[in-house]
């Protein structure tokens, strides 16, 4: 394969497999470790500002929320 060329095979007329060159497989490996990270990074933030703002539940009221009647009907499911 050509430095820089890409190939898409298709199956019933849409795309099913991309030849990409291994640099480029690497690159987008590398781009979706830093999303991941920047996504859990935002996700620390965000629990940071609610423990600022208060938003917070002792044990016992996040035991009650968990065990709520929806709950046990989506785990019988």
């Amino acid at each position: 394969m050509d430095h820089g060329s890409e190939k898409v095979l298709t199956k019933n007329g849409a795309s099913y497999v991309a030849l990409i060159d291994a640099r480029k497989l690497d690159y987008y490996h590398a781009l979706e470790e830093e999303y991941a990270n920047l996504v859990l990074a935002q996700a620390a933030l965000d629990g940071l500002e609610d423990v600022a703002a208060g938003r917070i539940l002792s044990d016992k009221e996040l035991d009650e929320l968990l065990s709520t009647p929806a709950r046990k009907a989506r785990k019988k499911a």
